[in-house]
């Protein structure tokens, strides 16, 4: 790309597209890397919270619909662009405005309805991707996620259990859900209160017991219970919650898996005595993470 010779001097070597995804790059800049003939790095200037205001108009209006879809992305598109883009003809569009925290509230509303499906290969099923999104946005009204959260949907009732505002009585509903990925969303959720995360510590699904593992909110004495779980990768959860109670890692610091032994040692909630008892261990990783945690007092082992 040919730039002025200015701009050439200041651009250097660096990357054009590092540049235009680059918070500190100029708008200087960024209106001319918004010029480019190549896709990807308008696509970029467009995801750029530095961008100004008329660039993001002019890149709205990108004939490309990944270039629409940064900008619909953007936290500080201004909310009549947003409104703009609400309607785009692309559905991928539409879903980045429906993520945008930025979005008003009653056009998520209008998104909550939008009935763009797309097929995910990862899951061999159609998803309602707008739906999806909307369900996932913290700025959604109430009543409107609560209609997500009610869907025929697996997918959208997962991004819906995802949501920090979904109300317990909702997630009381949802803990019951057939789809085990409802069930670990709510383990997920940094808002689902203890009683629920007590409910799913008893899970059939190992990855949600997992979750619920690692999830700072999970109850003591749950995280006794998983720490017990017949599958080491839910103990190696427990040992990397911060939450958990010190006695749990002392517990943990004899395991077989040497997974789950670094695993104390990177918590910050070991103890100095588990540490100085993981600084001694066989394997090298374990070692070598207590060790670093002890500083050096290391030098005294």
């Amino acid at each position: 790309m040919d730039f002025c010779p200015t701009l050439s001097e200041e651009i250097g070597d660096k990357r054009p597209e590092r540049l235009a995804g680059d918070p500190s790059t100029s708008q200087e800049i960024l209106r001319e890397l918004a010029k480019s003939l190549q896709w990807h790095i308008r696509r970029s200037v467009g995801w750029n919270p530095s961008t100004p205001d008329d660039v993001l108009r002019a890149l709205a209006r990108d004939p490309v619909q990944w270039v629409r879809e940064a900008v619909g992305s953007n936290s500080r598109a201004d909310p009549q662009l947003l409104i703009q883009l609400s309607s785009d003809r692309d559905g991928f569009v539409r879903a980045a405005v429906a993520r945008n925290r930025s979005t008003p509230r009653e056009v998520l509303e209008e998104l909550a309805d939008d009935e763009m499906m797309d097929f995910d290969a990862s899951s061999q099923q159609a998803r309602y991707i707008v739906k999806e999104s909307a369900a996932k946005n913290p700025s959604i009204q109430a009543d409107a996620l609560i209609s997500l959260a009610g869907s025929d949907s697996s997918g959208v009732r997962a991004a819906a259990a995802s949501n920090p505002g979904l109300p317990a009585s909702v997630m009381e509903r949802l803990v019951q859900d057939h789809f085990w990925m409802v069930r670990d969303e709510l383990a997920k959720n940094p808002s689902t209160p203890p009683g629920i995360l007590q409910i799913l510590a008893y899970d059939r699904i190992t990855d949600v017991r997992e979750t619920v593992g690692r999830n700072c909110r999970t109850p003591g004495e749950c995280l006794f219970v998983l720490a017990q779980d017949r599958m080491w990768e839910v103990r190696r959860a427990v040992a990397e919650n911060p939450a958990a109670p010190a006695s749990v890692l002392s517990a943990l610091a004899g395991h077989w898996s040497f997974l789950v032994r670094e695993a104390v040692a990177r918590n910050p909630g070991a103890s100095e005595s588990v540490l100085e008892e993981l600084s001694r261990d066989p394997d090298q990783s374990v070692l070598k993470a207590a060790r670093s945690r002890l500083g050096p007092k290391q030098d005294r082992m």
